[in-house]
Order: C-alpha cells, then structure tokens, then sequence
C-alpha cells in the first residue's frame, strides 16, 4: 500500500476552523478556531460529515474489474485544449503510459488554448487516421467540423473533461471525468466547515468552457446554503490567460475586499500557482488567509503548494494518470464493441494533514486491475 494511503487522519484535522470574515487568521492553519456562532447550523453539520468523508485517505479500486483484453496494432492521439494546463498534461501521460502497455501508438498534440488551435490540431489528428481521438479539456463543439468528420471516418472519440457529465454523449463514446456536481459541492463544503459557516469568498473560473462554468455556478449554489458564507466575487479568468491576468487581478480583489477575503475556490488549481506571487507581494502569509482550494485538478505542483502551505489549503485532485488509464480502457471497449465502462471516481480533498507528502491522488491498484482485464 502507498504510504499517504496509511496515514491517519484524526478528528481534529478535519474540524480545523478559520476566525469570522472581516478578521485576518495569523499563524498556522491548525490553530484557527471559529469564534462565533455558525452562520448555518444545518448546511455546516452536513458539510463537515461530508468533509470528513472526502478526507478519508484509504481508496481501494472500484473502478472495473471486467472487460475485453486488448486488443492490437492501434493508434490513438490525444489533443490537448492546452499543455500548460497540468491536469490536461497528466491525464496525457497517464495515456502514453496505458497505450504503451497494450502495444498502441500514442501522440498527443497541443490546442495552445485557442480556437484556431484546437482546429489545427484536429486537423492534424485526422490527417494521422487513427482508430481514436482523445478531446481533452475543451467543448467538441468548438471542433463541430472536425468531430463530424472523424466520425464519418469511424474514429472513435472519447473526452476527458469534454462533456458536462461522465459517461456517453452523442458526440462521445465515452468522457472521463468526475462529476462535476461532486468536486463543486465538496469545495463549497471544505469552505463552509473550515470557515465555521464564516466566510468572504472569491471564486475563479473559466466562463468558455461550459464544463468550468457549470462547475464554477455549483461551487457558487452550495456557498449559498450556509447565510454567513458571503460570494465577494465572481471572477472570470479564462485558463490560457491566468499567467498573464493573475497578479492584476488578485491586487485588484486585496484592493477592493482587504481582510475580508479570507477564503478563495478556483475551477482548477492552476489560479494560485498564478495568484500566489501576488499574494506573497501583499504581505500574505502563505498558511494563512485567504486559504484556497482548487475544485481540480490536483497536479504534482498544487500538491506541492498544498504540502507546503504556499497560498493553497487544499486541492479536489482528479486521479490524473489512473484517468489516462481508463481513456485507454474505454478505447478498447470501443474496438471491441463494448460498452463503456461506466465508471466516475469518487470525490475526494487532500491537505497537507493527509497527503503524506505525496504529488497526486490515484486509487489504489487501478494499475494491477486494468492490467488484469487486458491480459497484461
């Protein structure tokens, strides 16, 4: 068993509480206690039940123990929305690790976050006629020609992040991805138990992609249970422009909101990779306020921002490489006339109290099972 999978989690590390909005928490995370009466009672008892579970650090497979072995002589390319952003990448190398234990040709091309990009590469993927194309971290909309050709041509198409759901759509034999209801829900949560049902929060998202506003909309919903969470604002930073909009826009927030943003959620970890230089000019304490959680993905670097206490509290990572192992599987379920899987991985938080110090949040043995199922 991994080491962060046999690290114990006591009570206490799950009821660690931040001070009320408007007053700046000082020292280490773990000291902060609520000292006031929480703002919502009932939205708070539930999201820290549902907290605790999240943090729970044991994950044994549940992922598909049966299926067709594998079959031979194929290719596939992945096309990544962009490479910059580290979950679309880690999903890519958990591809190219899969396909090469079945024996397949994987090629992963770069969208560069852009529509012209995106096209360019579809282009470019159909021109190589593989048996399958992997639409990562974009609308296939934005692509409607291209998916329109590659499925004339029989090219089998599964998403990563492509779809507003896990599972078939009719664009896709299969998209894989967490539900996002799950990850949204269990970021608001982490903020309303943490906070003690107090909390100023700023919210960042990627409005041109429908899966991230989706995402982004629920975060904002489930804020909206707890009366003494307050929404201070709702920001709109598309991925491929958080490098250079960050440091502008987080001064901006610390000019508007002062102390009184103490708590922040992002659609993905990226933004305070982004955000932490700007923080850090301002004074801010890297363990303290405001304490930010990525709603995914959960890539080595906001591990290590987590571990570190670097401007981010907690991550909702997405087990990045066993996802590239289940694209791989549901390829193979496609060239085989399968169905798809049908599996979603389970939500889950890590901290710097139960990561053990690791770069990533896989279940345990997806390796070994879906090995197994393909006979190698």
């Amino acid at each position: 068993m991994h080491p962060t999978r046999k690290a114990v989690v006591t009570a206490a590390a799950f009821l660690v509480m931040a001070t009320v909005a408007g007053c700046e928490p000082g020292g280490a995370a773990a000291s902060h206690q609520g000292s006031a009466e929480p703002g919502c009672p009932t939205a708070l008892a539930r999201a820290k039940r549902a907290v605790k579970k999240a943090e729970a650090v044991s994950a044994p497979w549940e992922g598909p123990t049966t299926g067709p072995e594998a079959v031979h002589d194929k290719t596939v390319v992945y096309i990544a929305q962009t490479l910059t952003n580290p979950g679309v990448a880690g999903v890519a190398q958990g591809v190219q690790e899969a396909a090469k234990i079945v024996g397949w040709h994987a090629r992963t091309l770069n969208g560069q976050g852009t529509p012209e990009g995106l096209k360019a590469a579809f282009q470019q993927a159909l021109r190589l006629k593989p048996d399958g194309i992997v639409i990562s971290g974009f609308d296939p909309s934005t692509t409607a020609a291209e998916v329109k050709k590659a499925r004339a041509e029989g090219i089998s198409l599964v998403g990563w992040h492509a779809a507003p759901a896990p599972g078939t759509s009719p664009e896709l034999f299969s998209n894989v991805t967490s539900r996002v209801e799950d990850v949204a829900k269990i970021s608001a949560d982490w903020i309303i138990a943490r906070s003690n049902g107090h909390a100023g929060v700023v919210l960042f998202t990627d409005a041109t992609v429908p899966f991230a506003k989706r995402k982004s909309d629920l975060i904002r919903k489930e804020l909206a249970t707890c009366s003494g969470t307050k929404l201070l604002s709702y920001t709109n930073m598309p991925i491929p422009q958080v490098n250079s909009r960050s440091i502008k826009e987080v001064r901006s927030l610390l000019s508007r909101f002062g102390r009184k943003w103490t708590y922040s959620a992002a659609i993905n970890d990226l933004y305070f990779q982004h955000a932490a230089p700007a923080l850090r000019a301002a004074g801010k304490d890297g363990a303290g306020a405001p304490f930010n959680i990525g709603a995914g993905d959960g890539d080595p670097s906001a591990f290590q921002r987590v571990n570190g206490k670097e401007f981010q509290a907690a991550t909702v990572p997405e087990p990045l490489s066993e996802q590239g192992w289940q694209i791989v599987d549901e390829f193979n379920r496609a060239f085989s006339k399968a169905p798809d899987s049908g599996y979603t991985a389970p939500v889950h938080i890590a901290t710097s109290a139960n990561s053990g110090g690791a770069l990533s949040w896989d279940s345990e043995g997806y390796r070994q099972a879906y090995r197994k199922i393909w006979g190698k």
